[in-house]
């Protein structure tokens, strides 16, 4: 007759089923945390890629805004707009072209009060837009009613999908930028993750998958986890989806693991087995640990070094624009100074005229003495007339980019002459500095005569109706900078102009671009030098700092 279990054996078997029900818990537990675990990593990295995919958006449509920004104000097209027609497009569609291959946008073109296109810069190709008229798209309508406007939609002309950006140019005309997104679509799509992004309506305007585009977003299914940021124009948002079965996979494997661990615990023979398993988990741990932040770290250190690529581009392609608009600058100034180079040309002109009348009646009553003297008049009049015309010319010429040693006397002349018609005509007072003949600095010298031809007339303009109006530019020097201040005894400046001062787009004239200061303070770091501003008493004051 068999005999019944043992108190001791009812004992073991009790624990060892337990130690199974244990087990088994422990075992599904670690699956759902790993699984828990897996799927809270997986949506940080998907945020993360979602971000990172919205600031690359975000810059390509900051950079496209600022161009039709800086295009509505500049005097080329305000003069095309004023011109009217089709007649002698040809100058200001070459400069939208070159600036659309700076800018990497798809086609500039420029709209008149009545949607016609009287510039773009495929104006030299079949399907060139120059004479089409837009006036039923709602970029040109917003645009002249409300200042800007932005529309996505398929081109007439190329049939190909983009983002409108539109800048009114005075309501006399409209200043439009097509962007197209097929590069970073195709970036988008080389990995497996898929992005949409959507506008204000749903529809798909940009995806990693060219045929979801103007459909409703679709479906990301069960066997993907998605996240949404909002992305550039308002209403817009970015949709990113991951696949879920890699995380959910290595999940499994590791909830299986962790029940190994578990098991082989529970059911260890002595403390030494259990001490060498625990020891061995750890390292495991660690060594994993290790593992992951390196391969973190390398990604990261990649990540970093096309971020500074990027950067370096982004900054050349920043200083291929700040040379033009130096050069557009350069160019409003002379227009400013026209009407006292006329009076200047003007007045020798009749002298010479005169004296030269003079000598043809004079010769022959008073004889050879005479006609010298009126001779010699001559050329003293007409050398001053080459001095005013060569310093003209050599204002107008564009920058070279050549840094070398310049006389910084000659530098300061020649921008004090070149604002010295309107200082007269306002009655302001100018005080130069006595800089030696072998001052000399390491510049490019017509960006430095542009950088103090903008200060000089900053100042003439906050001294205009002063009475007493007085501008003192003042020379000092250290063991390795020459510096320059230029003050001037007006009202100065209010704190809250002051703080933004050397911000883009930041101005308190009328009218003005808010991008003198920001291209003079970037001119003199290309130097090795800086520009700033010193609070004072009364007025203000610029220090410039340049290199010995």
């Amino acid at each position: 007759m068999p005999q019944p279990p043992s108190l001791a054996a009812q004992g073991r078997l009790v624990f060892r089923l337990l130690a199974f029900v244990v087990i088994l818990g422990g075992i599904g537990l670690s699956a759902i945390l790993a699984r828990d675990a897996a799927l809270t990593r997986l949506q940080a990295e998907a945020m993360a890629a979602a971000g990172a995919r919205v600031q690359v958006l975000q810059s390509t449509l900051s950079q496209q805004r600022a161009v039709v920004a800086i295009l509505a104000d500049d005097d080329t097209v305000r003069a095309a707009l004023a011109r009217g027609g089709l007649t002698g497009h040809e100058a200001v569609s070459a400069k939208l072209d070159r600036l659309r291959a700076e800018t990497a946008g798809a086609v500039i073109y420029l709209l008149d009060a009545g949607g016609t296109a009287i510039a773009a810069s495929n104006w030299d190709l079949p399907d060139s837009f120059v004479g089409a008229n837009y006036a039923f798209r709602s970029y040109f309508t917003e645009a002249l009613r409300d200042g800007t406007a932005l529309q996505f939609a398929l081109g007439t002309v190329s049939h190909r999908p983009g983002l409108y950006l539109s800048h009114a140019v005075d309501r006399a005309g409209v200043v439009v930028v097509k962007v197209e997104f097929d590069g970073l679509e195709a970036a988008w799509a080389e990995v497996p993750d898929q992005t949409w992004v959507t506008d204000g309506t749903g529809a798909v305007v940009i995806s990693s998958d060219p045929g979801a585009r103007f459909a409703p977003l679709p479906d990301p299914g069960p066997g993907r986890l998605a996240v949404s940021l909002p992305a550039g124009p308002p209403g817009w948002t970015l949709t990113h989806a991951v696949p879920t079965a890699p995380a959910l996979q290595q999940a499994l494997a590791a909830g299986g693991i962790a029940g190994t661990l578990l098991f082989m615990a529970a059911l260890g023979l002595d403390r030494l087995l259990r001490a060498r398993l625990r020891a061995r988990a750890r390292m495991e741990a660690e060594a994993a640990s290790r593992a992951a932040l390196e391969a973190a770290v390398a990604e990261r250190t990649r990540d970093l070094q096309d971020e500074m690529e990027e950067r370096r581009r982004a900054e050349q392609r920043l200083a291929g624009m700040q040379a033009d608009l130096v050069q557009a600058n350069k160019l409003a100034t002379l227009g400013q100074v026209t009407a006292g180079l006329a009076h200047e040309v003007n007045q020798p002109l009749a002298t010479i005229r005169l004296l030269a009348e003079n000598a043809l009646a004079l010769m022959p009553k008073r004889g050879p003495k005479d006609v010298a003297d009126n001779l010699a008049s001559i050329v003293r009049m007409s050398e001053r007339i080459g001095q005013i015309t060569t310093e003209l010319r050599g204002f107008a010429r564009k920058a070279t980019g050549e840094i070398r040693p310049v006389s910084l006397r000659e530098v300061l002349e020649a921008s004090v002459l070149l604002t010295a018609s309107r200082r007269r005509a306002e009655g302001a007072e100018i005080a130069l500095p006595d800089i030696p003949e072998t001052t000399l600095v390491r510049v490019e010298g017509v960006r430095l005569e542009q950088v103090l031809v903008n200060l000089i007339q900053n100042a003439q303009e906050a001294l205009a109706g002063q009475p007493g109006a007085r501008i003192a530019i003042g020379f000092h020097e250290t063991p390795t900078t020459y510096e320059l201040t230029v003050a001037d005894n007006g009202p100065g400046l209010p704190p809250q102009i002051a703080a933004q001062l050397f911000t883009p787009f930041a101005t308190s004239k009328p009218g003005g671009l808010g991008l003198g200061l920001v291209i003079a303070q970037d001119i003199l770091r290309d130097f090795g030098g800086s520009l700033t501003h010193e609070p004072g008493p009364q007025g203000a004051t610029f220090r410039l700092s340049l290199p010995r």
